[in-house]
């Protein structure tokens, strides 16, 4: 009555996405020995850039912390413009190809391919990839056993993103209702989440931070401040500086933050959620500062979350450029001096280096999401 063995039972019991796509790829390689990567990149719409996420090819990994424009993939734009996966049984017809991830894949040895686009609610996800180092193995035969798979892959990734999406979508929403009229547009917001996966992506190496531990960071780095939800109004808008007793309530915000997002948590039944940490910990310390100095556990240095650092330089480099009633924009120039200054005592210095080690990005960034946009 028992006898039979579910293979992919285990999948609920992994982590992260990351891992159930290693255990999916291990059973898949009992019935297609050939496969030799599985990989998942993102699609962001609003700057059509397309972005590795999880993967399944260990150290043989030719994509790591890669981004291109969709617009500058056109094997990938015939894939959406056919409506159907794309099968490549030699991939050196692809030699001529001038795009580095043409050429990264070919330099890591594959020979074949098969890829899929991802949709959600009829619009574009992202896309799948099957990659294997033998020529002419995706057949017919092959692919109609692995299209189920593939699905089932791509339900995975979109059902464990989904979940957060729609976390990161309501505690926005309760903010803007609740801050609508302070200084944190919508603008604002995407250009630090954006600062922040280019400050992320830059250190991944040093800091041992994977594709899918950047997502989380630029997902999460505009819900940083959603404390501010139980400061009041007198203080939180308040046109002069703050005195002593006003600053101590202001500072609250990091810890209510951190209750509200665990309420928060539980009422999705989130708490067990892969990468949540990262949540919490941009929530709740990115105004901790190096000196030990910040807020709210006087934290030094390294002992603060490296995803709370990184946030806490977008948003300051953000703040700085913004012109606010109060203040009128810096400049880039001041705006990077600035935090090379506070490098000393505030910001962490790897964060602030690969900020303005990126300053065309940077710029393409203020450009497209302008205040006068929004």
């Amino acid at each position: 009555m028992f006898d039979h063995f579910d293979q992919l039972h285990e999948i609920e019991r992994r982590s992260g996405l990351g891992d159930k796509l290693e255990y999916i790829h291990v059973v898949l390689c009992a019935n297609f020995p050939f496969l030799a990567r599985i990989a998942v990149a993102l699609y962001d719409h609003k700057t059509d850039q397309l972005t590795t996420f999880v993967h399944s090819s260990g150290a043989d990994n030719p994509l790591p912390h890669y981004t291109t424009k969709l617009s500058e993939a056109p094997s990938l734009q015939e894939i959406l413009a056919c409506g159907r996966p794309r099968v490549i049984n030699d991939l050196q017809v692809t030699a001529g190809g001038e795009r580095s991830h043409t050429q990264r894949i070919l330099g890591q040895g594959y020979r074949a391919s098969y890829t899929q686009a991802i949709y959600h609610r009829g619009q574009l996800f992202g896309f799948l990839f099957f990659n294997a180092y033998e020529a002419d193995c995706f057949t017919g035969d092959v692919l109609d056993r692995l299209d189920p798979f593939a699905h089932l892959i791509a339900l995975t990734v979109i059902s464990e993103l989904a979940a957060m999406y729609t976390l990161a979508g309501t505690v926005r929403a309760a903010r803007d209702m609740a801050h609508a009229r302070d200084e944190e547009t919508g603008a604002h917001l995407d250009r630090m989440a954006r600062y922040a996966r280019l400050i992320a992506m830059a250190i991944a190496d040093r800091h041992g931070l994977s594709d899918e531990q950047i997502e989380h960071i630029f997902l999460f780095a505009p819900l940083h401040d959603i404390g501010k939800i139980a400061i009041p109004d007198a203080i939180l808008l308040k046109p002069a500086q703050l005195d002593t007793a006003e600053r101590r309530l202001m500072q609250t915000h990091a810890r209510r933050g951190r209750e509200l997002v665990d309420k928060l948590l539980g009422n999705f039944g989130l708490e067990g959620a892969s990468h949540i940490g990262v949540l919490r910990n941009i929530v709740e310390f990115h105004h901790e500062t190096v000196d030990g100095a910040g807020y709210p556990d006087g934290l030094p240095g390294a002992d603060i979350p490296i995803e709370a650092r990184i946030v806490a330089v977008a948003d300051v480099f953000d703040a700085l450029t913004s012109e606010r009633p109060y203040k009128r924009a810096w400049s880039n120039d001041d705006a990077f001096a600035m935090l090379e200054q506070l490098t000393e005592t505030k910001l962490d210095g790897d964060c602030v280096a690969a900020l303005r080690a990126h300053r065309a990005e940077v710029e393409a960034i203020q450009r497209q999401f302008r205040e006068s946009a929004v």
